[in-house]
């Protein structure tokens, strides 16, 4: 049997750790690979693990083929559904395959009624009785139905939103390995992205403070804000905003933290002799 394997559909789902997949394949290994590899027409779908971990062992493997995949829409929206059932998926991934599923919906759905249209618009008087199509129902129109298919609350939906959009590459890897929360990567996004980084390569410890300092942060505009002027004048001499002083402070403890990392490298490569065998 010839399988194709698209590198793009293999990609389109969070790829096992590496614990995790040697975990499946000492599986595959003692009882043999149990679940059917699924296919569209000789496009692997559901399985590339299962697949390259059988294909390196010379293990047999059973195939099905899913009839209702009309489009690659389908499949993604298939896969989607797959895994948001599976618990081993993480909150954040279900979050971001939730959010996936919306966008490939709201698509579907503006295509459905553009295409209604275009037929109403062309219809013929004689043929009246030629109702259009109505748009496919869209299951994801409100970030609650997105939080129930997630199984999430509607407050960690709105804050992997905020990862998505604000999230430097570095901190939503570290969000994906557990190294920080959704709520603490939600607050440590709304920083630049250069400090975000560094918040990371400092560590987990850093990560922690940094979404804190952003937290007290907001906490505090609100009330400065709504403060009356008069409550403002009395001020103390030389409060020229708390909130500022707080940014200023946050970014400086960055670069502090950034350079002592980088002297820290410079002097185990020192350490190293240079005729070292590698």
């Amino acid at each position: 049997m010839n399988i194709v394997v698209n590198e793009e559909l293999k990609a389109y789902i969070e790829p096992l750790t590496p614990d995790e997949h040697e975990a499946l394949e000492r599986s595959i290994l003692a009882e043999g690979c149990r679940d059917a590899l699924v296919l569209w027409g000789d496009v692997l779908v559901d399985g590339h693990n299962r697949y390259g971990i059988c294909q390196k062992h010379g293990l047999p493997f059973q195939t099905v083929q899913n009839p209702r995949f009309q489009s690659m829409e389908d499949v993604h929206l298939w896969m989607i559904d797959q895994h948001l059932g599976r618990r081993s998926v993480s909150d954040f991934q279900r979050g971001v395959l939730a959010l996936r599923k919306r966008e490939i919906m709201a698509d579907r759905k503006a295509r459905a009624t553009t295409s209604t249209e275009t037929e109403a618009a062309t219809a013929t008087p004689e043929a009246p009785e030629a109702a259009a199509a109505l748009p496919a129902p869209d299951p994801l129109t409100s970030r609650e139905s997105i939080a129930r298919a997630a199984r999430l609350s509607s407050s960690q939906v709105v804050m992997i939103e905020k990862i998505q959009k604000q999230a430097a590459p570095e901190l939503v890897a570290a969000v994906k390995s557990g190294t920080i929360s959704i709520n603490a990567a939600a607050a440590v996004a709304t920083l630049p992205a250069e400090e975000q980084v560094a918040a990371v390569v400092a560590g987990k410890d850093e990560l922690k403070q940094a979404a804190k300092r952003v937290r007290e942060l907001n906490k505090r505009k609100p009330q400065r804000e709504d403060a009356p002027k008069a409550a403002e004048a009395d001020d103390a001499p030389g409060d020229t905003g708390g909130g500022a002083d707080e940014i200023q402070m946050l970014r400086q403890r960055v670069a502090d933290l950034t350079a002592e990392n980088t002297e820290l490298r410079r002097q185990l490569a020192q350490l190293q002799p240079a005729d070292q065998p590698f």
